[in-house]
């Protein structure tokens, strides 16, 4: 069996298992009522979606892991998604619990109105969030220039300092197991490999969190990347190092049958953080770390974009990008497919242009 057709054999195990996980889970956490509650509020429709599948990417990872045993690599990004998928568990089972309700007004006014950070135009409608706006809604109410048309529970979070912390600890997870070379992309860094894998665990993670927002945006983008590594890989025969981005790019594959458009399922922060995870330690082990940061550009450049609005560089009406596309007009389905053909395009031309590296 040639490296191509183990990675078609592969991808197949991994697709068929995930889909059979998914399919699984779904129906635990359904009967659980273990349900999303969305806080956007152009998504409340999806109340009641099962989520924590990312449960169902683990066991799926698992089993691979199980039957590919003797492969270093997968064995390692399984562990590290693991580690990363139980610590983003714990987030998702914390924001089970309500932390407040907050209003959901609509301008009734002939005219604009500003409340809070957003400016609403007759008809629309918005969550209100800040101290602010929530001192201001009193004045709107009494002038009757917005109604009050519905609730949003609002979510236990961890704050960000923790998490970052819980991530840091994911990342040194991955060094302590010895497996991670001084040497990437040609560069003997020395100790300060240390801090290249810190950052580039910690900023996956954070990169597909953020962008996991929309129904199969997060996995059809992490399908997309994984596979165009892997293929990369393959091209220079490297089948130990491809099969561990093989394997993700299956999982999301298999857990999009349920979670496409609309779904009927989401990942949490149990499937995100996995995804991040596994992914950063199939590039490192690779030793394909640029390949695999162009390749995750669109979520990426989505982080950079929130950061600048929250370094109030920029201002957004609703953060991260995706939602502020929403709130702009767009469709769901089109930013959707808008993400995953402009992520195609990008790895298309990386896979192009490596074949003359």
């Amino acid at each position: 069996m040639n490296i191509y057709n183990t990675g078609i054999y592969i991808f197949i195990l991994t697709f068929l298992a995930s889909i059979f996980f998914t399919a699984f889970v779904r129906k635990v956490l359904k009967n659980a009522g273990i349900t999303d509650n969305p806080i956007v509020t152009e998504h409340q429709h999806k109340a009641g979606t099962p989520t924590m599948g990312g449960m169902a990417i683990l066991l799926s990872m698992l089993i691979i892991s199980c039957i590919y045993f003797g492969n270093k690599n997968l064995i390692i990004t399984c562990m590290m998604m693991l580690t990363a998928g139980i610590i983003g568990m714990m987030d998702d089972l914390i924001g089970l619990k309500t932390k407040e309700v907050q209003d959901i007004i609509r301008n009734i006014h002939q005219a604009p109105i500003k409340i809070g950070k957003l400016t609403l135009k007759t008809g629309e409608e918005a969550r209100v969030a800040t101290e602010k706006a929530k001192e201001e809604l009193k004045k709107f109410l009494n002038e009757k220039k917005v109604e009050i048309i519905g609730k949003a529970p609002i979510k236990n979070e961890v704050e960000e300092k923790e998490k970052i912390f819980a991530q840091f600890l994911i990342a040194l997870f991955l060094i302590v197991t010895g497996t991670v070379s001084s040497t990437l992309g040609g560069v003997n860094w020395g100790i300060f490999v240390i801090p290249i894998v810190i950052l580039g665990i910690i900023g996956a993670i954070n990169a597909v969190n953020l962008i996991d927002g929309m129904d199969g945006l997060a996995a059809g983008i992490m399908a997309i990347a994984s596979a165009s590594c892997a293929v990369a890989l393959l091209l220079n025969g490297n089948i130990a190092f491809a099969v561990p981005f093989i394997a993700i790019s299956g999982i999301c594959c298999g857990f999009l049958v349920f979670n496409r458009y609309p779904a009927t399922i989401f990942m949490g922060d149990t499937g995100s953080f996995a995804l991040g995870a596994g992914y950063a330690t199939a590039a490192i082990l690779g030793d394909i770390i640029y390949f695999a940061v162009i390749a995750l550009a669109v979520p990426i450049i989505s982080v950079i974009i929130s950061l600048l609005h929250r370094s109030k560089v920029i201002k957004l009406p609703v953060e991260p990008l995706h939602h502020t596309l929403h709130y702009k007009g767009f469709s769901e389905k089109r930013i959707i497919a808008l993400y995953w053909i402009s992520t195609f395009i990008i790895c298309s031309a990386l896979i192009y242009f490596y074949r003359f590296l």
